[in-house]
């Protein structure tokens, strides 16, 4: 069995990784927004506690559009009062660490996120340069799909009762037909998601992968798990170096960083060694 350096030559290899980079992949799953009272939603245990009302129901269960025909206060009452908790977190320290990173980068950076919070954006990271590869909570689309429209979630307020997690107040409507609007978010067993939005998302971020072929691009994940590998897969793909920031899973492939740390502390030590 290969035996890792410790933890601090590790985060040493990272500074030095990162200082010597020509771009930056910046990768996010869930345990990203930890550090700014967001929950991740980690097994049934973590959701019911974010939850307690679906206790005995799991995460899979709930993010679906099967809800949103057959029970459409349950489904915004969840996703409403999701709606509700993003719009007033505060993105932590290290989203301003990896901002002034990306600055300095010479062939530039690019965020790739499974997160649908929007927290890159409120972090002041330029929409151009972020991938929400399951969409974002912050765009509504139709029920119905009576159209490829997508728009801005910013008028709409729902109040949510959260002793029963359903929404008290009117729904919101789409803008084309008035049926039902839903969340612009890739659920389980979604095959009415309309992805226009990411996919245009993606197409920049392959052009601009494209552009910088053969450079020296660094992998930062922090917070991406197993059970959804979507944004690990991408930044073991893209990165010459990964790094992984995971408190419980952060084995990576030969030549990877692992720190097994969150992402505010890891970021600020490896930013305390870069000076």
């Amino acid at each position: 069995m290969k035996t890792l350096p410790d933890l601090d030559a590790r985060l040493r290899a990272a500074a030095a990784a990162i200082r010597t980079a020509d771009a930056l992949v910046i990768g996010a799953g869930a345990g990203m927004g930890v550090d700014s009272g967001l929950p991740d939603f980690r097994g049934p245990e973590g959701f019911w506690k974010a939850y307690p009302p679906f206790r005995g129901q799991e995460f899979a269960d709930i993010s679906t559009p099967h809800w949103f025909k057959t029970d459409p206060a349950m489904a915004w009452g969840f996703f409403g009062h999701r709606l509700n908790l993003y719009r007033a977190a505060i993105p932590h320290g290290g989203f301003d660490i990896l901002r002034h990173w990306s600055a300095r980068m010479r062939l530039g950076y690019f965020v790739y996120t499974s997160n649908v919070d929007g927290q890159f954006q409120k972090a002041r990271f330029p929409q151009e340069r972020v991938v929400e590869r399951h969409g974002s909570i912050h765009y509504l689309q139709c029920v119905s799909s009576c159209s490829q429209r997508i728009w801005p979630a910013t008028d709409i307020c729902v109040d949510v009762d959260e002793s029963v997690i359903r929404a008290q107040s009117q729904l919101p409507r789409c803008m084309n037909c008035d049926a039902l609007a839903r969340p612009n978010i890739l659920m389980f067993g979604d095959w009415g998601w309309i992805s226009d939005r990411c996919r245009e998302q993606i197409e920049k971020y392959h052009t601009w992968i494209n552009e910088i072929r053969g450079a020296k691009v660094v992998a930062i994940e922090m917070g991406a798990g197993l059970a959804i590998p979507t944004v690990r897969n991408e930044c073991e793909t893209q990165g010459a170096v990964l790094i992984r920031i995971n408190p419980r899973e952060s084995d990576t492939p030969d030549g990877g960083i692992p720190l097994p740390m969150g992402a505010l502390e890891a970021l600020g030590k490896i930013d305390a060694l870069l000076g």
